[in-house]
């Protein structure tokens, strides 16, 4: 068990090589581990201004009366920035690894503020910037330089031109020396509202925004679904065409030597696996339902093996892997049976209307009915028929019993060899896959909204998904860490962002920030990602504006 002890200013001497004599400045947090005290260094004030040093050190002495130091007249209190939420999104990032992934120079600080910005509150440059005004950003950071939108802007093509390095410190953060076995690696797709990003094209729309110009954006993860790498490709690329980056990345940029990808239906086709055995790598995929029926025709398959449990059959060192999900089975025939019902409600409306209207025509009510059938897809089994001024449903019992006999099916495919996994380990990795699917909701259309997309450079295009995984590995630790506690990451973060900070200003300049004692609501999410907050922050005046020119400055990027 850990217990705050205090936060105290510890001066230390030391000699150089030279025999000189040097004093360092710690700002020091002391905790009790185990019935033993242990001190953590919470920031270096050595180099900090000496008026700031008598600040903080005068904010110790009275941490628990301040109205103490209200009643001194040089003493300035005065209301701080929102510090909860920033500090406990900068300390698992930390944790991560990603400050020392993006460095810490001014361009590396100002790439995590994005990725914080990202996590806190979704938006624009512009509104990351407007973030920075509320939140102690700069504080907690250590940004020394003002910015606003633009250098944003140069700050998301800095780390485009950066990302192989992020990427592969990161991985070696989180991965050391073990390399993992497998990958998990999905596309999706992101509509554009506007026309002129360099990446967009009309594709396969994912999100049936017709009309709209789209990216297609690549994940690979690891085994347990964290994120490893990311990709935009333009918006008409095939899913396979954006594969065989995934492996060279796996092999080279890794370093990984024995390694199986999963992938959906669709993305492992021939030219895939072609490309996989070149490696020395394996997969494990699905296959689609005409697939289905072509190896079942061709006596590969049988129709008896499909069942609750899993079932394997090996045809020339392939193995399928086979199973029927009675659940899912009664989801698409409920799913089927409803649209039937849909047409035949409009059947009903259009028998009506052409009894009361004499004058109304009977092609024209079938047309519409044919059209809703169409629209639907059951057109293969379902149709309408005229007679006497009425309408007819008809269902072809025998098309029917052929669509449907391969509800809930499904066929994993693999080359992996039983020796290094059995049937239930292929069909649970397939099914991990369900991991990326839950990384591009969080990211579409749940907590980081990748899209709208505000930015066009093709450059600047990558970096900001890139900005977006980053973000997500944040979020996904938060959930891990907050799921006990029934909340969730955006309820968790709303509590932090009340948590202000006092600023404490003395005549001679010399200013801190001053953090409160959490409530108990905000003090269980600390407990919860195991985070003490300190007692003080360093404070300086960091200029944090925008641009007036907004409209003209962001045609440019």
């Amino acid at each position: 068990m850990l217990y705050t002890v205090g936060v105290h200013i510890e001066r230390r001497q030391w000699k150089s090589a030279n025999g000189k004599t040097y004093v360092s400045i710690l700002l020091r947090h002391s905790y009790r581990e185990n019935g033993k005290v242990a001190k953590k260094t919470i920031a270096n004030l050595t180099h900090c201004p000496t008026e700031d040093v008598n600040a903080i050190e005068l904010a110790l002495k009275h941490k628990h009366d301040l109205s103490a130091l209200g009643s001194r007249k040089e003493i300035q209190l005065k209301e701080g920035s929102s510090v909860g939420a920033v500090w406990v999104v900068c300390q698992v990032a930390k944790r991560l690894g990603v400050d020392k992934a993006l460095g810490t120079d001014f361009a590396g600080k100002l790439a995590l503020w994005q990725v914080i910005a990202r996590v806190i509150d979704q938006g624009s440059r512009l509104s990351a910037v407007r973030l920075a005004q509320v939140h102690a950003a700069c504080d907690v950071l250590g940004i020394r330089r003002g910015f606003d939108e633009n250098d944003l802007y140069e700050n998301l093509t800095w780390l485009c031109h950066h990302q192989d390095r992020v990427e592969r410190k990161l991985f070696a953060a989180r991965r050391g020396n073990r390399k993992p076995e497998l990958f998990l690696y999905d596309v999706t797709s992101s509509y554009l509202e506007g026309q002129q990003n360099e990446l967009g094209a009309y594709g396969y729309n994912r999100d049936k925004k017709k009309g709209k110009l789209q990216i297609v954006i690549g994940l690979l993860c690891d085994e347990v679904g964290d994120p490893v790498s990311t990709e935009v490709f333009k918006g008409n690329t095939l899913d396979p065409q954006t594969f065989g980056g995934q492996v060279k990345k796996a092999a080279g940029h890794f370093g990984c030597e024995r390694v199986t990808f999963v992938g959906d239906r669709g993305m492992i086709k021939r030219g895939q696996i072609d490309t996989l055995a070149e490696a020395g790598f394996h997969y494990i995929t699905a296959i689609t339902k005409p697939q289905i029926t072509k190896l079942i025709h061709d006596g590969i398959l049988q129709m008896g093996l499909f069942d609750d449990t899993i079932c394997e059959v090996e045809d020339d060192g392939i193995r399928y892997i086979l199973r029927r999900n009675p659940h899912r089975a009664s989801e698409i025939a409920a799913t089927r049976d409803s649209k039937r019902r849909s047409v035949q409600a409009l059947v009903e409306t259009q028998t009506a209307y052409l009894r009361d209207h004499p004058r109304a025509t009977i092609a024209t009510a079938e047309k519409t009915v044919r059209e809703k059938i169409a629209k639907l897809k059951i057109d293969s089994w379902l149709a309408v028929q005229a007679k006497e001024r009425k309408l007819h449903l008809v269902v072809d019992e025998e098309k029917l019993e052929e669509v449907s006999r391969l509800d809930g099916c499904y066929v994993i495919k693999t080359d992996l060899p039983e020796s290094a996994a059995d049937k239930q380990v292929v069909h649970d990795r397939y099914k991990d896959l369900a991991e990326v699917e839950r990384a591009f909701r969080t990211s579409k259309t749940a907590h980081l909204e990748v899209r709208p997309v505000y930015v066009r450079k093709e450059e600047n295009t990558r970096a900001h998904v890139l900005v977006v995984m980053l973000a997500y590995s944040v979020v996904r630790t938060l959930a891990r860490a907050w799921a006990k506690l029934d909340i969730t990451v955006e309820e968790g973060l709303d509590h932090l962002k009340t948590l202000c900070a006092m600023e404490i200003r003395t005549p001679d300049g010399g200013s801190c920030l001053l953090i409160p004692e959490p409530r108990d609501t905000s003090q269980a999410l600390l407990q919860a990602l195991d985070l003490h907050l300190p007692e003080t922050l360093p404070h300086t005046e960091v200029r944090v504006v925008t641009r007036k020119k907004l409209a003209e400055q962001r045609k440019k990027c």
